[in-house]
């Protein structure tokens, strides 16, 4: 098994609980590793035997396009949504950060890091 990684992916986007969240938005992070069997594209070079990572940025900036209460939420979308599209993939994990919270302290990131397999 192979991995593709894609690090600090960067999106404005606007979830959270709080009414103001989904009026003025906040900065996230979205980090993300698929495992799949990658050694028949290593063979034949060919975009067609891989999981294609610019497929792979799209599906996360759509999913967090749509605005959530809880980031559990957004990720558990990412990851269904790679599985329903992308049919080589096995393993998924994704984390997703809220950059700058406002939860009262001097916090740089909250995250929530979910993973699951086919």
């Amino acid at each position: 098994m192979s991995t593709i990684r894609l690090k600090n992916i960067k999106i404005y986007a606007f979830h959270g609980c709080l009414v103001e969240e989904g009026k003025i938005g906040s900065d996230y992070l979205v980090n993300l590793a698929v495992k799949a069997d990658l050694k028949r594209a290593a063979h034949t070079d060919e975009l067609s035997d891989t999981v294609d990572y610019v497929q792979l940025q799209k599906i996360v900036k759509d999913e967090m396009g749509i605005r959530s209460k809880l980031l559990e939420h957004v990720g558990k979308r990412i990851i269904d949504r790679i599985f329903e599209q992308l049919p080589l993939v096995n393993g998924v994990k994704v984390t997703v950060s809220k950059v700058n919270p406002p939860i009262g302290g001097d916090v740089s990131e909250v995250s929530v890091t979910m993973a699951s397999e086919r």
